[in-house]
């Protein structure tokens, strides 16, 4: 009898192991890939060369992927959460604005998809830029840890590339200004590769990577010091252009033409960003390389994207994001992956508070019941037949940072403005607060815009017809199609969960 129970007893024991064994391989490994300020309307993938044939051509690329804020914090806190930033309720990246606050690790964090992926037996890891004011005293320190992930390495603060400390999960570690063991990009890579050679090996995993390219303060590898040094911040479009009258306020106040050394400035950061974003292309090369040789490439997802766009010149802005224009809120995304086929490109309208849900759906075919996105698995297996809500639309908004006062422009005193250079040129005030909606019609994408200032400022534009966004259509559109955006818009700007997906019948004007 004690010989059959110890059969018995291995038998069970080999059949554990190899469901365990059947599960990792079945459910599909996800990899994200997440830059820091990286555009799409400038040129921000021409310097990713191996990044766009090794995860753009090996699957799709979208055409149309929107950020729901043209800033670090709110943006990524729509993609932990995958809700817009009217119901997730980080407005800006200050502690007062909501960024990793107590109120958001209790309200949002806690039950951001990672917490899920945790409860369904997945391997999670995180390494770089988290939110802006994450690690402070104010947010918790470095012992804080977000629910979810078991592998973590979280920079505390704002993006940077040297001298700069992590939580290693839950304990403080300094980097200074060495070149390799400091660079931040750098020991992202060497810690993922890290994990891809210890984690638990009978459990799917998801790792989220996120560097600090191509964020300011822009600074490169040493051995790419000097690439690009003949490319010059692309000249076309709309850089350093007058706004005319019918753009809101804060556009109007702009330097134009741009002083010299702003041309210089911008031309210096244009080269350092394509830099910076070497180190990028080269981790993404690794890990492709790596999952290969262990043999997951096969049945893992990659996610490469960015948190916002950004801008160097256009309208007489000297650089930053903060903007409702197409060069600060269209980002990159391209995801390869078991069942996508190669080579393809899609249209179709997308936006950070879609990547939640998508993980989510391609883990086991979950549906979060509480977020704003859609799952995007029906546009990466549309063999599926999948009965998923689709969207031919998105909702930005922003939140204007602003001081009372400018210590180095004295002129703005009780201006309300904030994020200004040398000369003067503010990137951001408290009346560059909008909210937009971005839609399909008739083939055309529109972008309506309502600013809250003292003119209640509009901006309406046909991107399809008007890519650099020079004519503003509002003094001409016809005026019941504008009641039906500014219907739409009021919708989108309280909508909360499931409902921000299917526009009601009396808001459609049709």
């Amino acid at each position: 009898m004690e010989t059959e129970s110890n059969v018995l007893f291995l038998l069970s024991f080999i059949v554990l192991i190899i469901n365990s064994l059947t599960d990792a391989q079945s459910r599909p490994n996800i990899v994200f890939v997440l830059t820091d300020d990286q555009d799409i309307k400038l040129g921000g993938m021409t310097p990713m060369v191996k990044t766009n044939n090794l995860v753009g051509d090996k699957g799709i690329k979208f055409n149309n992927m929107f950020t729901t804020s043209p800033l670090c914090c709110p943006s990524r806190s729509s993609i932990l959460t995958g809700r817009y930033v009217h119901n997730h309720g980080a407005v800006n990246n200050s502690l007062d604005g909501g960024c990793s606050n107590d109120k958001w690790q209790q309200d949002q964090e806690a039950n951001a998809f990672p917490t899920v992926l945790k409860t369904k037996g997945y391997s999670t890891f995180f390494a770089g830029k988290y939110l802006n004011q994450y690690g402070y005293p104010q947010s918790g320190g470095v012992e804080h840890v977000p629910p979810g992930w078991d592998d973590w390495n979280g920079l505390v603060g704002n993006s940077q590339y040297y001298d700069y400390s992590l939580s290693v999960n839950g304990q403080q570690v300094k980097h200074g200004h060495e070149y390799p063991q400091d660079y931040l990009t750098d020991v992202i890579h060497k810690a993922a590769r890290k994990f891809l050679t210890t984690r638990d090996k009978k459990k799917p995993f998801f790792m989220m990577l996120s560097t600090p390219a191509c964020h300011a303060p822009f600074t490169p590898a040493p051995q790419y010091n000097s690439s690009f040094s003949d490319k010059l911040a692309p000249r076309d479009g709309s850089y350093n252009q007058q706004a005319g009258p019918d753009k809101h306020w804060l556009i109007r106040q702009a330097a134009v033409p741009m002083p010299s050394d702003t041309v210089q400035q911008s031309d210096s950061f244009f080269q350092n960003r394509w830099r910076t974003l070497q180190s990028v292309d080269d981790m993404m090369e690794d890990l492709v390389q790596t999952l290969q040789a262990d043999g997951l490439l096969d049945n893992t997802y990659i996610f490469f994207s960015s948190d916002n766009g950004y801008h160097l010149g256009q309208f007489g802005l000297p650089y930053d994001k903060r903007q409702l224009y197409d060069f600060d809120i269209r980002v990159p995304l391209m995801v390869r992956g078991p069942g996508i086929k190669p080579n393809q490109t899609s249209d179709k309208i997308v936006a950070n508070i879609d990547l939640a849900p998508t993980f989510l759906d391609l883990v086991d075919g979950t549906i979060l019941p509480n977020v704003d996105g859609i799952s995007l698995k029906p546009y990466l297996h549309p063999s599926d037949n999948s009965t998923r809500p689709l969207r031919d639309y998105i909702l930005i908004e922003h939140t204007g940072e602003y001081s009372e006062r400018v210590d180095s422009c004295p002129q703005f005193l009780g201006q309300d403005m904030s994020n200004c250079n040398n000369h003067c040129v503010c990137e951001d005030s408290k009346n560059n607060t909008f909210a937009c909606i971005v839609q399909v019609q008739s083939g055309h994408m529109i972008k309506a815009c309502e600013l809250m200032d003292s003119e209640n400022f509009v901006e309406i534009y046909d991107t399809t017809a008007d890519p650099y966004e020079f004519k503003n259509l509002y003094k001409t559109y016809d005026p019941k199609s504008f009641a039906v955006l500014q219907k739409q818009l009021q919708f989108l700007s309280t909508c909360k969960g499931p409902e921000c997906n299917s526009l009601p019948q009396a808001v459609r004007g049709v």
